[in-house]
């Protein structure tokens, strides 16, 4: 049985989301020639918590590439896409996921609650992404939510080089919303980043890019460790590695319909 994503995170002595993520907002490739099954054995190595999937068009990504992650490792994984239907969700249970993204920027507020309380039902995290106040005060029921800000901006799909102020400065209204689990995601590349937004009082950091592209995973989260002061812990072996898969080309993300 997958632990829960927010119990995971919370009880994490290193508590970053490992991402995968097929290509960037440019399109440049990520993984090279290393698989899914590879980067699960690489993160889990390293001793990740949990992790996060961007089955999401614009990165690559695809509902196989969940698939295939979820059947590599038992850890808690969110399916990060533009998930506005209650169908997305019932496939995201299917397909194995502990925590789902949902846009507040995309989703009205009664489609939002919908959401977050059909998640709930069906057993997800409901992972909510905000970028402004007004957003943060429309998340129901935040106390079972981890609310996450973006530091970057899905108008124009993410490109440029992101906003970790926006973090510092929405922490104390994510604080307020009731939320356990406030997350800064995106635009972290470096250890200096990570343990700055960790020390100001995110419970947690989702990095993609910056550790896809780091020359050394070990390097990259022991210098995480310096600047926190923690001792690294041994991480349980992993497993073996498949065949890469292909990766599709880019869409925009749909529009909101919560009746399917």
């Amino acid at each position: 049985m997958t632990a829960a994503f927010i119990e995971a995170l919370l009880d994490a002595r290193r508590p970053v989301i490992m991402e995968l993520k097929r290509q960037d907002a440019a399109g440049n490739d990520l993984f090279g020639d290393r698989s899914a099954t590879r980067l699960v054995a690489d993160y889990r190595a390293v001793g990740a918590p949990c992790l996060s999937v961007v089955t999401g068009r614009w990165f690559g990504g695809t509902p196989d590439l969940l698939r295939e992650v979820v059947e590599a490792t038992d850890l808690p994984v969110l399916q990060k896409d533009f998930i506005t239907r209650r169908s997305q969700l019932h496939q995201a249970r299917e397909s194995g996921a502990s925590a789902v993204l949902l846009t507040a920027a995309l989703l009205p507020r009664a489609t939002l609650g919908h959401l977050v309380d059909l998640g709930l039902r069906l057993g997800l995290t409901p992972f909510v992404e905000v970028t402004t106040e007004e957003e943060i005060s429309r998340v129901p029921r935040a106390e079972d939510c981890v609310v996450a800000v973006n530091n970057k901006d899905i108008a124009t799909r993410e490109r440029g080089a992101g906003d970790l102020g926006r973090s510092s400065s929405l922490l104390p209204a994510v604080l307020n919303s009731g939320t356990r689990c406030p997350v800064s995601a995106g635009a972290i590349r470096c250890p200096d980043d990570a343990a700055r937004l960790l020390g100001e009082g995110f419970a947690g950091v989702l990095v993609g890019t910056g550790l896809l592209r780091t020359a050394s995973l070990p390097g990259w989260l022991d210098g995480l460790d310096a600047r926190l002061g923690t001792r690294p812990e041994p991480a349980p072996d992993a497993g073996p590695e498949p065949a890469p898969r292909v990766r599709r080309p880019a869409d925009p993300p749909p529009t909101s319909d919560i009746r399917r």
